[in-house]
């Protein structure tokens, strides 16, 4: 497939380290795997860039979009070490280099069959502000992609006023943009914010919102969240969660904040979309045709790995499939179905590229009869 538009991920950026789990490291709880004392014998890590620019990002450019990276780092080895391995792949990145401060890091702890932990350090990441943009660059593309403000001090300080103003900015000239977010530690400084408040004020100047159901359900309804994990406790709450009880509330809330679409991660379980009116969806861009986007409800089963290493990334480039899938004119089922195969395919390497399959050979893949699995209750 040609490249259509010009596209620009922004945000996050960290170095990644993943130690591999030896065979018949599943089946258990992260309680039992690790406990206080225990010597952990684990294999070869995966030493990788990460973060929303770094998954998303190369992702698209590995796709085959015409993408710019924008994100803020130290000037010290992590910093370069992220600089080559996207020039390895073919990017040059537009980043801002720090003196002052160091380049963020994240240590993955990945067992097979269990859901991740990180031990993450923000670093360079939480200086990242709105003026840091070059918006006569950003004017030169039609799509802006966004993530992770929630581990990015200044876009959620003061009521996310220079996350609002980011976005405002983006918008009045023109593009398609979108917003992920990243898991907010209860215990942290972000978890005070006001998060109803920030997405009121910035959902507005946002086309599609793309987080999980469990990072929006924190951001929106801290009952509702607490009460899933007390009631499901160390198990994956997406495989215990109902579309229309659960998914299909949250998203109508966030979409009655001001964004035009809500695409929510619902792990192993799939992909749940919702849209606004026609009239809305089609007002986006000129660069975005929405005829058949409007009132859009749409769940999208996930499809069986061909194995599982890592969930590393899986969120963030399901994220990359789908915006490319909005760039090439596929329909809202279309870029859901690319979205859920490429989560699948990720998750089969410990990095969050190795696995990705082109566009081409994934979409045959999807129309071949990959099989499906139906996690998710009515």
């Amino acid at each position: 497939m040609e490249k259509q538009h010009k596209m620009i991920v922004a945000g996050h950026v960290s170095l990644d380290m993943t130690p591999s789990f030896p065979e018949g490291a599943g089946g258990k709880s992260l309680r039992e795997i690790i406990r206080p004392g225990k010597l952990i014998n684990v294999g070869r890590a995966a030493l990788s860039p990460g973060g929303c620019v770094t998954n998303t990002g190369l992702a698209l450019h590995w796709f085959g979009a015409d993408t710019t990276l924008i994100a803020k780092v130290g000037n010290d080895d992590f910093g370069r070490m992220i600089v080559e391995k996207y020039r390895s792949m073919g990017n040059e990145p537009k980043f801002i280099v720090s003196d002052e401060e160091t380049t963020s890091y994240t240590i993955v702890i990945a067992p097979p069959g269990c859901d991740r932990v990180f031990f993450h350090d923000s670093a360079a990441n939480h200086s990242f502000k709105s003026s840091d943009l070059d918006y006569d660059e950003v004017a030169k593309a039609q799509f802006f992609h966004f993530g992770y403000p929630t581990i990015m001090r200044e876009f959620y300080r003061n009521d996310g006023a220079e996350l609002t103003e980011l976005f405002r900015k983006v918008k009045s000239l023109g593009l398609v943009t979108s917003m992920d977010v990243a898991a907010i530690d209860p215990e942290g400084e972000a978890a005070k914010t006001d998060w109803k408040k920030v997405l009121a004020n910035t959902l507005p100047y946002v086309d599609f919102f793309v987080p999980s159901i469990e990072e929006l359900c924190f951001m929106l309804d801290r009952e509702r969240y607490n009460e899933w994990q007390e009631h499901i406790g160390d198990g994956d709450i997406c495989m215990h969660l109902s579309l229309s009880e659960d998914v299909e509330p949250v998203a109508r809330e966030a979409l009655s904040l001001g964004c035009r679409a809500i695409m929510l991660k619902c792990g192993a379980a799939g992909m749940y979309l919702m849209t606004g009116s026609e009239a809305d969806m089609c007002g986006i861009s000129p660069a975005f045709d929405g005829h058949g986007w409007g009132n859009v409800s749409v769940f999208e089963d996930s499809f069986v790995p061909d194995c599982i290493l890592s969930g590393t990334g899986a969120g963030d480039t399901s994220i990359a499939a789908f915006l490319y899938g909005l760039s090439h004119g596929f329909s809202p089922e279309r870029c859901l179905q690319a979205a859920a195969g490429t989560g699948a395919s990720c998750i089969t390497a410990y990095d969050s590229l190795s696995g990705l399959l082109p566009i081409d050979e994934l979409l045959a893949k999807i129309d071949g009869g990959w099989e499906k699995q139906h996690f998710i209750r009515p």
